[in-house]
């Protein structure tokens, strides 16, 4: 079985997303492949207070800047090169399927939570992942921290 040469973790950076990194970088090590990590901020949209017309792209670049900070604490305890770090804006799925085109990934790697119940038929990022993309997939049954 060929190894992997490219391993993407999506990681929407809760304390669980040290368990998916954790499997990421294992897979990354034993594969001799490259490890990139990314995190998808879903856009803000473009909201009304009332009759007055409210610009939040101040709030979006807010969140951005602490979601790439973030990313880069994680990309350091990890050994993650800062060029192999992506935060993008947009749909999660489409955007980690996009990324594994433009990046040849081979292996997208991201966090389940194991819903149940109406949250289960609703869907979930990592079921989208798993839809739509041309390279494999895994999904890692995150547990609750306890951080």
């Amino acid at each position: 079985m060929p190894s992997y040469q490219h391993v993407i973790a999506g990681l929407d950076l809760s304390p669980e997303s040290k368990q998916v990194m954790e499997k990421a970088k294992f897979l990354a090590d034993n594969s001799n492949a490259k490890l990139s990590i990314a995190h998808i901020i879903e856009p803000l949209v473009f909201t009304y207070g009332g009759d007055i017309p409210m610009d939040i792209s101040s709030i979006q670049e807010q969140i951005r800047v602490q979601a790439t900070s973030d990313l880069e604490k994680i990309g350091a305890e990890f050994g993650v090169a800062t060029e192999n770090q992506f935060v993008l804006v947009g749909q999660p799925a489409n955007e980690l399927h996009d990324l594994a085109a433009k990046q040849n990934g081979d292996l997208i790697v991201v966090g389940s939570h194991g819903r149940h119940g109406l949250s289960l038929l609703l869907g979930s990022t990592s079921n989208s992942v798993l839809h739509g993309t041309e390279c494999d997939v895994l999904a890692v049954r995150v547990k609750k921290s306890t951080d």
